[in-house]
């Protein structure tokens, strides 16, 4: 069975994507990759596909709309490190799930991984789709985005084929890649031979430089024959990685190098999308959904500019001769006379346009609609209202517009999922085999809640402290020494897996599966609303129910079934602190005389926890 080379397969995939025909989306509908994209970079740039001057080498304007779309949608679908929680199955697991939630945002500050979500947030909402890479080097993890113009894909089925990233290096960057070192400088010495610049994917040149060796990374499941080079393995299919180095057109020109070759565990790139596209890689993003409004606001305005400058120009007529080839705006001095003859008088043009108005109307009902295209309107954006707009309406209108943004931004949160699963987690899980300190600094509810979690230990150790010293303190002075602590501190608090100088995070963590926890990041997989109505309620049942009814086993039992229902991590007994209710009077007590009842302190399992500590 004969089979196409690695390098015939790579330059096949890049002729089907630059030179083939747009796919058909539907009987009507038709989709032409990288004209898309070219038109997406041209408009985010400003610039005309069709040239900077028109047929009477007239400059065109660019009345820019679309990005105002694109940094709309980047700012309402926005993600940050803190909007990613690990979210425990169960209570007894709520420490180690807040624990692992701070260690992995420290672990996101040292790999740069909001730099990451905001270059990845920034590229969905151009494109619609974006293309990530994630690649393991030694003990770190090196996310990155890639850039369209120069990733070869198949248009319609992404993961189902080959996928090929065109390289370009300098010899010496070059030669510090993890390639076969021979046939690197077999590839530098072929480039000597005849130098090439930088080029897009359509083979223009990027820039000037002409000193860059472009290569090729291809990345697929592809057949086990391209690695062993046996007939055998024809039919065998594993993931693997190739670089390669292509050059000339005919074959005895052509020259292929192999820099690397081999098998790897799991495909480095990930696709994902705002809204998925039926049928096609590249989704619609903020760009694309304005390219019909962009071209009639650019045609507009080109109306409305050729009509403004030859309102400012000053044209005369006349049929006498003696005026043939001269220019009176330059060539006539302020007060001179100009005699003409009888019957040819010298008279001006009347250049004033009269249908401005009507084109500056056409082009803000484009505007509009691309404001409603893209959900982009004044009360999103920020800009102000119109005059005499109702405050209500205004609400409104940024409700109704947040309603298409909470869509992207929920399936922003399911792909970020599953990107961490994929390749985040295992890198994670690989970082806690050390047992350094980790600085975290806590804001609001999870300082508070951090605290009350972590209370019984920090108690228990400065008891342990207190008793070293030969004092026995009370409870009220470890809590006092808890206190001033906590206010030194401020917002930040020092963890350590255990006081055991052999004890690593991962022996802390070793029945807590990570990569099985839930991830709570937009919260998607959670009722918004059932939740807001279940704290409702038991915020006013707190308010109106006397507290001492707290007590009754029964009704603990019903409270905490409630807390349970809503799921952990939204409330947690542990975070009620005690209350003491002010000390009342029976109304037997008016008139004969009877002793206050003593005030009732209300237990909670915070603490019953501090007092078996103690």
């Amino acid at each position: 069975m004969e089979i196409d080379s690695i390098y015939n397969l790579v330059k096949k995939a890049e002729k089907n994507l630059l030179f083939g025909s747009p796919i058909k989306i539907g009987k009507y509908a038709t989709h032409s990759h990288i004209e898309k994209i070219s038109t997406i970079d041209a408009y985010l740039n400003s610039q005309h596909i069709s040239g900077l001057k028109d047929s009477l080498n007239r400059e065109k304007p660019f009345f820019n709309i679309v990005l105002m779309a694109a940094y709309t949608w980047f700012k309402a679908t926005d993600i940050d490190r803190k909007h990613i929680k690990f979210k425990p199955g169960n209570s007894a697991q709520r420490i180690k799930a807040m624990l692992a939630t701070i260690l992995l945002r420290n672990w996101m500050i040292k790999n740069n991984f909001g730099k990451w979500l905001n270059k990845w947030g920034y590229k969905l909402a151009c494109y619609g789709s974006c293309v990530s890479k994630f690649v393991e080097k030694g003990k770190k993890l090196f996310p990155d985005i890639i850039s369209w113009d120069r990733m070869i894909c198949d248009t319609v089925d992404f993961d189902g084929n080959i996928k090929v990233e065109k390289l370009y290096f300098t010899p010496a960057q070059l030669r510090k890649q993890p390639y076969d070192q021979e046939q690197v400088e077999a590839v530098i010495k072929s480039f000597e031979q005849g130098r090439e610049s930088r080029k897009n994917l359509e083979g223009e040149d990027i820039d000037i430089k002409s000193e860059f060796i472009g290569v090729y990374e291809a990345h697929g499941e592809l057949p086990l024959f391209y690695l062993t080079n046996k007939e055998k393995d024809i039919s065998v299919y594993v993931q693997q990685m190739h670089v390669i180095f292509v050059e000339g057109g005919k074959k005895k020109d052509k020259v292929e190098i192999t820099l690397y070759s081999g098998r790897e565990g799991k495909d480095p790139y990930y696709l994902s999308h705002l809204i998925e596209s039926e049928g096609r890689t590249l989704s619609v993003g903020g760009v694309e959904s304005l390219f019909d409004s962009q071209w009639m606001v650019n045609h507009s305005s080109k109306q409305v500019k050729d009509q403004l400058d030859l309102a400012s120009k000053i044209l005369t007529q006349t049929s006498d001769p003696q005026f043939l080839g001269r220019n009176i705006t330059t060539e006539v001095e302020t007060g001179q006379v100009l005699i003409h003859k009888e019957g040819q008088p010298l008279t001006q043009v009347n250049t004033q346009s009269h249908d401005i108005p009507q084109i500056i109307e056409f082009l803000t009902q484009w505007k509009q609609l691309a404001r409603e295209i893209s959900g982009a309107n004044e009360a999103i954006t920020g800009a102000t209202m119109p005059s005499g707009t109702p405050y209500r309406l205004g609400a409104m209108l940024s409700s109704e517009s947040h309603d298409l943004f909470n869509i992207m931004l929920e399936n922003k949160g399911l792909h970020l999922e599953e990107i961490l699963r994929i390749y985040v987690l295992p890198h994670f899980k690989k970082t806690l085999k050390n047992s350094d300190e980790v600085i975290a600094l806590l804001e609001g509810e999870e300082l508070e809640a951090f605290d009350n979690l972590t209370l019984p230990a920090r108690l228990e150790s400065e008891l342990r402290s207190r008793l070293m010293q030969g004092r026995i303190p009370n409870r009220e002075e470890l809590m006092t020494a808890i206190d001033e602590q906590n206010s030194s501190l401020g917002s930040l608090r020092a963890l350590k897996p255990s006081a055991q100088k052999d004890m690593t995070w991962a022996d802390y963590f070793k029945d807590f599966d990570v990569e099985a926890m839930d991830i709570e990041i937009t919260g998607e997989n959670k009722d918004k609303q059932a939740i807001y109505q279940a704290l409702n309620d038991i915020f006013q049942t707190l308010m109106t129910a006397d507290p001492e009814r707290l007590q009754d086993p029964n009704v603990k039992r019903v409270f905490n079934r409630l807390l349970d229902e809503i799921g952990p991590g939204i409330i947690s007994p542990l975070q009620l602190s005690g209350v003491t209710p002010k000390a009342t009077m029976p109304e037997e007590a008016t008139g004969g005389g009877l002793e206050p009842k003593a005030p009732v302190k209300v237990e909670t399992p915070a603490s019953k926890l501090v007092k078996a500590r103690i």
